[in-house]
């Protein structure tokens, strides 16, 4: 089974990351962000992970720390979850709307994190969640798990169905390039 626990305890959040790659969609999330609630329970939903997220964070100050570390800990449960990664599709991109919103997402679990965020929000914030924190998010995933991901806004007006776009696409595409289609490792260099 593919799946993985992480726990991460600093002075600024304690958080608690569960996932299973091949699971059903279930999921508990607790991160005290309305809005990053919302958008893990999609990418649990589509992108069938069973994922439990759970954060204490120091929202006292902002969402800055919970939302960066809550990305450092999935990334790493992702990537132990993995495993040695013979098989998987390796690539995937992955067009969605959201109402007249347009996002493209193109993964590469490459084992080189790179991150490209081509977004722009006109709001400061979603909820209780400053738009910026959604960049460290992805920015954090990234580095930890190990994938390169280029997430291209190509339109919108809607600041909530843009980012629900890009959540709903990086869930799909990580989907897809987890799917096992060989028993090979999918590197002409022969490790990833």
């Amino acid at each position: 089974m593919r799946t993985a626990k992480i726990t991460r305890k600093t002075n600024e959040t304690n958080i608690l990351v569960c996932i299973d790659i091949d699971g059903t969609g279930e999921n508990q999330i607790d991160t005290g962000i309305g809005f990053l609630d919302h958008m893990l329970n999609l990418m649990a939903f589509h992108g069938k992970f069973n994922l439990k997220v759970i954060c204490e964070g120091d929202l006292h100050v902002d969402d800055h720390h919970s939302v960066e570390d809550i990305g450092i800990a999935l990334g790493q449960a992702f990537n132990e979850a993995l495993g040695d990664k013979k098989g998987i599709q390796r690539y995937s991109s992955i067009y969605i709307p959201m109402d007249e919103s347009l996002s493209l997402v193109n993964v590469d679990i490459s084992g080189r994190p790179y991150l490209i965020f081509n977004v722009d929000f006109k709001s400061e914030k979603l909820g209780e969640m400053n738009t910026q924190s959604f960049k460290e998010f992805f920015k954090a995933f990234t580095y930890h798990s190990g994938i390169t991901l280029h997430i291209n806004l190509l339109y919108g007006e809607n600041d909530h169905h843009k980012i629900e776009s890009i959540f709903k696409g990086f869930s799909r595409a990580l989907k897809e390039a987890t799917i096992i289609i060989s028993k090979d490792l999918p590197s002409s260099k022969g490790v990833i």
